[in-house]
């Protein structure tokens, strides 16, 4: 991705007020309507829509000072997007756009066309799904293909909603505009008020013969199938935005995201913490004195471990690097594995009397838990007697 000075044509050293005419400058230049339609200067005016973005606002430009683009990818959209700006979309920059120079005379002033038609094409909803994944998927990451309904152009009217050949026509209250003006006169001058216009409602045009099959929305709902990459590393409720692949927009409208929210199902042998995993152990009394090897589950399969003589409930054995894959890239978490001494109840005559045997020898055990050598080489030599 191209450095952020560079697109807008600024030294590092540039202050505030330069930042944003150089932006002017270049979104001026190459905003869709003056370039009607064209997708090179749509690129352009998005890349230098991020740039501006980023580098009027301090915080944001002394993250990518010191970082690049890794310091600010996660800015919008969603967290696992590319570099810059995770998912900036072209929407995002024209709302950037006219939020610090739409001013109050809208488009046509700026570009000087008043009475120009104006683009006001309504952007279709986003979609909203939820996806649920295991534990393994989670260090493994996956590919998951979901069917979604969305709202797709018609087929009968190809999306303009109107039966005749020419589609929508200008309406004639506004001219296309989507605006109506009012001049007022009084001793302090003349002042200009803009308003929705209330008969095509603010969209420039009006349909006279509306489709019979959309019924002149542009659009029917149809099933569709999209692919899903969910990287490894993953928590509940992180999510992942499919930029333009949700609703279509009204008439023609250009398509709003789709949301894939993801839920972690519950896995009984885990219990996660960040990117580590916690396993409880039981281990008989026997185990436990005497020290074992037991084979504990892992993601993706199980490994042998041995436990050491005289290991107490609460214990915890760590392995390495046995956790889940931490989110981006960057190493993975530690397992843990802690010990649970488990006691026997319901006892055979025979248990009992072993145990009453060692009771004999055991005496109280250590309050501050040490001298636990002796303790445990009086219990070995109570049943090696």
């Amino acid at each position: 991705m191209r450095d952020y000075y560079e697109i807008l044509a600024v030294t590092r050293e540039a202050d505030g007020e330069t930042i944003k005419k150089a932006y002017r400058k270049l979104a001026l230049e190459h905003h869709p309507d003056r370039n009607g339609g064209n997708k090179d200067a749509e690129e352009k005016f998005k890349e230098a829509t991020e740039a501006y973005e980023v580098l009027r606002d301090p915080e944001k430009r002394a993250a990518y000072d010191r970082y690049g683009h890794a310091g600010v990818k996660s800015g919008a959209g969603s967290g696992f997007g590319g570099g810059g700006f995770s998912g900036f979309g072209f929407e995002d920059a024209l709302n950037i756009f006219m939020r610090d120079f739409g001013g109050f005379g809208g488009f046509e002033d700026l570009f000087g066309g008043a009475g120009r038609r104006r683009t006001r094409e309504q952007r279709g909803q986003d979609i909203r799904l939820r996806l649920r994944i295991s534990l393994e998927e989670v260090a493994t990451g996956v590919q998951k293909k979901l069917k979604v309904s969305v709202l797709e152009p018609c087929a009968k009217c190809g999306g303009k909603g109107s039966n005749s050949p020419g589609g929508p026509q200008p309406c004639e209250t506004c001219g296309g505009v989507g605006e109506v003006r009012r001049v007022q006169r009084s001793v302090f001058g003349q002042f200009v008020s803009t308003s929705t216009c209330p008969s095509c409602g603010g969209d420039g045009t009006r349909i006279t013969d509306p489709c019979t099959s959309c019924q002149g929305e542009g659009r029917q709902r149809a099933e569709r199938t999209v692919e899903v990459e969910v990287p490894a590393g993953v928590t509940s409720d992180n999510y992942l935005t499919l930029r333009g692949q949700g609703n279509v927009g009204p008439r023609g409208g250009p398509r709003g995201d789709i949301l894939v929210i993801l839920e972690v199902e519950e896995d009984s042998r885990f219990v996660r913490d960040g990117d580590d995993l916690i396993h409880l152990l039981p281990l008989s009394f026997s185990q436990a004195a005497l020290g074992a090897e037991v084979e504990v589950p892992i993601v993706g399969g199980t490994e042998k471990i041995s436990t050491p003589a005289g290991v107490q409930s609460g214990d915890v054995i760590t392995l390495r690097g046995r956790g889940l894959p931490r989110l981006g890239g960057g190493g993975r978490g530690d397992q843990h594995v802690r010990i649970q001494v488990w006691t026997p109840s319901d006892l055979t005559e025979e248990q009992e009397s072993l145990f009453r045997r060692l009771a004999e020898v055991e005496g109280a055990p250590p309050k501050d838990g040490r001298n636990r050598s002796s303790f445990w080489n009086k219990v070995r030599e109570a049943f090696s007697a």
